[in-house]
């Protein structure tokens, strides 16, 4: 029954009774009825979209192992996300088939260490990993990382990145969705389309973007001008 079926009942049953119109009123005034209008959200396409090569987060154990007890990164430019910055330095990854060069350092430093690749690199070093949040390391496989000091065989940290969307804990109620969902995203453009599977992460020191790869860019023909859209 929609919002006014309640009261249409009650109406009608009164009409029949007979009853007085203050005795309506009385009726219909006791009837713990709550009408609340449905939240609006936003729909339009605003969220901007970032895109990510692959990369290396070290913990601070690891940057001094690579590059010298005491070693501190020097910051080439600011990222989106307010305190992240990419690095000058790069490392060599090495897996069981083959290596890539000059992989970007992005800081500051962590807790653990994490390489991010794209799903295309796991042929060429013959090691791969299922698609992850950054963080989520646990049973993941291992990688080299070679640097100018040292180098560093890790047991796991080697993820191909979830795709995800920042944004503040308002903007989460803004656009109708919490920390932790998983939603679908549409594209703009000539070669737009719908990703699945993108995990919303929403925090209070965040800025709204989209993160994706550069092979899901491409695929989507992803430039500056480029938004997306969430669809649920």
């Amino acid at each position: 029954m929609d919002k006014y079926g309640d009261v249409l009942k009650l109406l009608i049953e009164a009409v029949k009774s007979n009853i007085s119109l203050a005795e309506v009123k009385e009726v219909l005034t006791s009837v713990p009825v709550e009408w609340k209008e449905e939240p609006v959200y936003e729909s339009s396409f605003n969220i901007t979209v970032g895109v990510s090569n692959r990369h290396i987060h070290l913990s601070l154990e690891h940057l001094y192992t690579l590059f010298g007890e005491g070693y501190q990164l020097h910051k080439v430019k600011d990222l989106s996300q307010p305190g992240q910055y990419a690095c000058k330095e790069t490392l060599t990854i090495c897996g069981p088939k083959g290596a890539i060069e000059k992989v970007r350092i992005l800081g500051p430093c962590r807790s653990k260490t994490q390489v991010e690749i794209l799903e295309a690199d796991s042929y060429k070093l013959g090691r791969g990993s299922e698609p992850r949040m950054s963080g989520d390391l646990t049973g993941t496989p291992g990688i080299t990382l070679i640097g100018p000091k040292g180098s560093v065989q890790l047991t796991e940290g080697l993820i191909v990145a979830q795709r995800h969307i920042h944004m503040t804990l308002d903007d989460a109620e803004r656009l109708g969705v919490e920390n932790g969902q998983v939603v679908s995203i549409e594209f703009n453009g000539p070669r737009g389309g719908i990703f699945n599977n993108v995990a919303i992460r929403a925090s209070a020191a965040s800025a709204l973007e989209c993160h994706i790869d550069t092979e899901e860019a491409n695929a989507m023909g992803v430039n500056s001008q480029t938004k997306v859209k969430i669809i649920k």
